[in-house]
């Protein structure tokens, strides 16, 4: 079952503002402690725990996200084809 996390899509979404983006960069915590995300979201964000948020959020925000976050569209994609090939098994 797909959940849909709101507050994580929020932050996901005012990330795109390149000022928040910036701010984010510059120091994640300081911007996470404006969302009210629950314990085990809050810590796969700060983990990059790309298999545990791509079932929180669009698609399309996480990878999003990813990109501000700074990591490599390469690598992003190779943890989404392991938590895909981990969930077939």
């Amino acid at each position: 079952m797909l959940v849909r996390d709101y507050e994580l899509s929020r932050l996901f979404f005012d990330l795109q503002t390149p000022a928040c983006a910036e701010e984010y960069r510059a120091g994640r915590q300081a911007v996470l402690d404006r969302y009210r995300l629950e314990p085990a979201v809050r810590t796969a964000v700060e983990h990059d725990d790309v298999a545990f948020l791509a079932s929180r959020v669009n698609p399309y925000l996480l990878r999003f996200y990813f990109f501000v976050a700074g990591m490599p569209d390469a690598e992003f994609i190779r943890h989404l084809r392991d938590a895909d090939e981990g969930g077939k098994g």
